[in-house]
């Protein structure tokens, strides 16, 4: 286990390869360690890294820190402290927006985003998540029934701090997530699960409203996992996605992609 102190308080996170630095930052429901098999693949070209937030795996609890900005200024501490000057950003449900907010703070830091299961409002949110009222493990209280379980995400589940899952929670229904994707001037790509009980897939109307520089893929038999429920096909999306951020038109499954331009 790899950990690094940040204002007084412990932070976990794991590294994989050799090569350009790459970071992958995790969900509500999860800690860093379902990334490993999408680690595990890129860490032939790229230095991955993955860390845990506050109140999730293997991080301190500290509760004043529970939002997203508190999210935010936890990266931007980690990758200060880690050497990492500017880096490509996969970010999965939490992790999408606090990186989508990071990158709007720090433009210069973040080469390309890619927001995984991400809500677009606080509306995308399933009550299931967004009405969870705290408590222990809450992964397996939201999850339930509606998602396949997966060892990754069971290991790490009770040792979540519901509080942070309560509070990162409520600071993303008060804000504007659409507005602060639309002001990004950086290659945005959103990945969805089209089988996903707990963020809702943007529709139409809300993908015509993302400027050029904004793409998406559904994966239509996943759900809020697509790294571990079509992991060949995630990996293969994301090397892409990395590879020809300048030159969309060479990306091979290209014909699985929407391409949104105005």
């Amino acid at each position: 286990m790899s950990a690094i102190i940040l204002e007084s308080s412990l932070v976990h996170y794991e590294a994989l390869g050799r090569g350009k630095p790459l970071l992958f930052l995790h969900d509500w429901l999860g800690s860093w360690r379902y990334w490993v098999p999408t680690m595990v693949d890129m860490s032939s070209s790229y230095r991955a890294y993955a860390l845990d937030f506050w109140g999730f795996g293997d991080s301190d609890k500290v509760a004043g820190r529970y939002s997203i900005a508190g999210y935010v200024n936890q990266l931007e501490l980690f990758m200060d402290q880690m050497g990492i000057g500017q880096v490509p950003i996969i970010g999965h449900g939490l992790g999408g927006i606090v990186g989508m907010y990071f990158a709007q703070d720090h433009p210069d830091r973040v080469e390309q985003l890619m927001m995984v299961s991400t809500p677009m409002t606080g509306n995308d949110i399933a009550r299931s998540l967004s009405g969870f009222n705290g408590g222990e493990n809450p992964a397996k209280v939201i999850l339930g029934r509606k998602l396949k379980s997966y060892e990754e995400v069971d290991i790490e589940a009770a040792k979540t701090d519901g509080n942070a899952v309560v509070q990162s929670v409520k600071s993303v229904l008060s804000q504007n997530l659409l507005k602060a994707l639309q002001e990004l001037d950086l290659p945005v790509l959103l990945a969805c699960g089209q089988e996903d009980p707990i963020i809702q897939v943007p529709g139409e109307d809300v993908l015509e409203e993302l400027d050029y520089n904004v793409y998406s893929f559904f994966f239509e038999t996943a759900q809020h996992y697509p790294m571990l429920e079509e992991t060949s096909k995630f990996n293969r999306l994301l090397r892409d996605f990395l590879i020809n951020k300048d030159n969309w038109d060479a990306i091979e499954i290209k014909d699985e992609w929407r391409r949104r331009v105005r």
